[in-house]
């Protein structure tokens, strides 16, 4: 695969019924699966937990059963945080195959890898051995897993699993030097071990695709055709060593508009990634705190709490919709620290004397409630 592979993410399609995650709308995505495939793509990227557990159901009848198999590329994900003894991922996998109708899996990932998962249930019900089993009978070609965790713990789970092929990580602008999701540090981590990347999150679960009124107006002086949609995805598309840029595309428009931007693709000039650079801050600026630096509070770290990157991860996600990326980040965070219940134990007070105990109680519980 080259740069600019768009890959179809099946996790936020469309639906007859928004209430009803299982209602699809096959007319509508029967027709974005042949404008994908006509326009030269071919990665389709589903997961057994996606849709209320019928999103691999959906890729049987838009796909499978509607193309021939040497025509498309199928990657699922095997629910590790659902696996709870050492017989279940064979279950698993068979249920899968017979789900989407096939007799193999292009990619197979184990989900949503992080140092708890990784540590307990994904070492105790041998995971990676059976996966590696399934791959020497056939059942997958590709062995790899999502990660949601610092790129300390990635590289850990690499060194540890050389026979891993790719990674699956989130890859956006505004995440880039992100100190939680850590774009940039587990990208490079994953080429140090020489294994590929598969993208996701390229527009941050579409908080990209609208962006603050004064970058809008100078993305439009650059570049006049190009949505912010497509501004995100072309910056993510743009690494080496990608074997796909995920986009959970909801309808046929989204996906016209990213087919545009990747099909004969070009990457973004130097001005326009300094642009971005300019829209990280200003989106940080837009949020609940309207601070566009939280460096502010570095060094402020009561009982080991990074205050300044609660804060900033918690701006964060209430600039985004349902679809929330940091969620995925505090548990960890907390269980290196060996943290339960609150970690404020008493008053903080910031570089300048202001008690900001309340500002931090209000992130942490958000992140507390919300963390998975």
């Amino acid at each position: 695969m080259s740069k600019g592979e768009l890959g179809f993410g099946m996790m936020r399609l469309p639906l007859l019924n928004q209430e009803d995650q299982t209602s699809f709308d096959y007319e509508e995505l029967n027709k974005m699966v042949d404008l994908y495939m006509e326009s030269g793509f071919k990665y389709f990227h589903t997961s057994y937990v996606y849709h209320d557990g019928k999103s691999e159901n959906a890729v049987k009848r838009s796909v499978v059963e509607r193309y021939s198999r040497e025509r498309y590329i199928l990657a699922t994900k095997l629910p590790a945080f659902s696996v709870t003894s050492e017989d279940q991922p064979r279950r698993l996998i068979k249920e899968q195959l017979e789900h989407c109708g096939v007799e193999y899996f292009d990619y197979y990932l184990l989900h949503n890898l992080n140092r708890i998962l990784y540590d307990s249930t994904v070492k105790t019900c041998k995971m990676f051995e059976q996966a590696q089993a399934f791959k020497k009978e056939g059942l997958i070609k590709h062995l790899g897993f999502s990660f949601h965790d610092s790129a300390d713990v990635l590289d850990r789970i690499l060194s540890e699993h050389p026979e891993t092929e790719f990674v699956q990580i989130v890859v956006n602008y505004y995440d880039w030097d992100s100190s939680w999701v850590q774009a940039r540090k587990c990208y490079e981590v994953i080429r140090k071990h020489g294994k590929e990347v598969i993208v996701m999150e390229p527009v941050k679960g579409g908080m990209l695709a609208k962006v603050p009124e004064e970058i809008q107006l100078e993305m439009k002086k650059l570049e006049p055709d190009l949505s912010p949609s497509a501004w995100a995805m072309k910056y993510a598309g743009d690494l080496d060593g990608v074997i796909a840029v995920l986009s959970g595309m909801s309808n046929l428009e989204q996906m016209k508009d990213n087919i545009s931007t990747m099909v004969d693709f070009t990457p973004l000039t130097e001005e326009e990634k300094t642009l971005l650079e300019k829209a990280v801050v200003a989106y940080k600026r837009s949020g609940v705190y309207g601070l566009e630096d939280f460096r502010k509070y570095d060094g402020i770290t009561p009982n080991g709490m990074p205050v300044g990157e609660i804060l900033d991860n918690y701006n964060s996600c209430e600039l985004q919709g349902p679809v929330r990326t940091e969620n995925n980040y505090y548990k960890s965070i907390r269980y290196e620290n060996g943290i339960e219940g609150s970690w404020i134990q008493g008053s903080i007070v910031d570089h300048e004397g202001n008690d900001i105990t309340e500002m931090v109680r209000k992130a942490e519980k958000y992140l507390l409630e919300n963390s998975y």
